[in-house]
């Protein structure tokens, strides 16, 4: 109940900041970033990484597929689809890409890598990279916390988000365990 409420004024908070924000092209993107650090952290680093995954520094393309499909309807989230609705697709773009140009905050929690990469990770470097950094399209993985990595496979796997073709079924292919040992590496990358 508290987090359907705290969603609802966390919605209602960010849309009317963007309502008020400037005309102005630079000024207005960056207002309209601002926005964005009430959950996703001054700094880059968020309120709640359990919940909220960093954002800058991610991929460009990525992030705009993901303000996209909160747009369309094709990823569902309480906070940010009435934000990303309220925008129009060239503010979007230019939300992704100035957020993707700031510095990935370093890491905060303390690396312990399994000496030898978990059983099913080979095959996440196709899209998100050697270095689990990410690539157009695919987002970072490295860093983000275990339980945001964690939770978001197990709702690929599950069925519940499916804004991405691939990955329900790279997701079913792993087992429980396989998934939760990637979570745990890629969050000490």
């Amino acid at each position: 109940m508290f987090e359907s409420r705290f969603a609802i004024a966390c919605s209602a908070l960010a849309i009317a900041l963007l309502a008020a924000a400037p005309v102005k092209a630079a000024d207005d993107t960056e207002t309209k970033a601002q926005v964005c650090s009430a959950c996703h952290g001054q700094n880059g680093v968020p309120t709640d990484p359990n919940t909220t995954p960093i954002i800058w520094g991610q991929q460009g393309n990525y992030l705009y597929k993901e303000l996209h499909d909160y747009k369309s309807g094709d990823r569902a989230n309480p906070i940010m689809a009435p934000i990303a609705q309220g925008l129009t697709l060239p503010e979007l773009r230019d939300l992704a890409n100035y957020v993707a140009a700031k510095t990935w905050p370093e890491s905060q929690a303390a690396a312990n890598l399994a000496a030898t990469p978990p059983e099913g990770i080979v095959m996440c470097k196709a899209c998100h990279g050697q270095n689990f950094e990410g690539g157009a399209p695919a987002p970072r993985l490295a860093g983000l916390s275990y339980k945001y990595l964690a939770v978001q496979m197990q709702n690929f796997a599950d069925g519940q988000r499916t804004n991405n073709g691939d990955m329900p079924g790279f997701m079913r292919a792993l087992t429980d365990g396989q998934r939760d040992a990637i979570a745990h590496y890629l969050a000490g990358l």
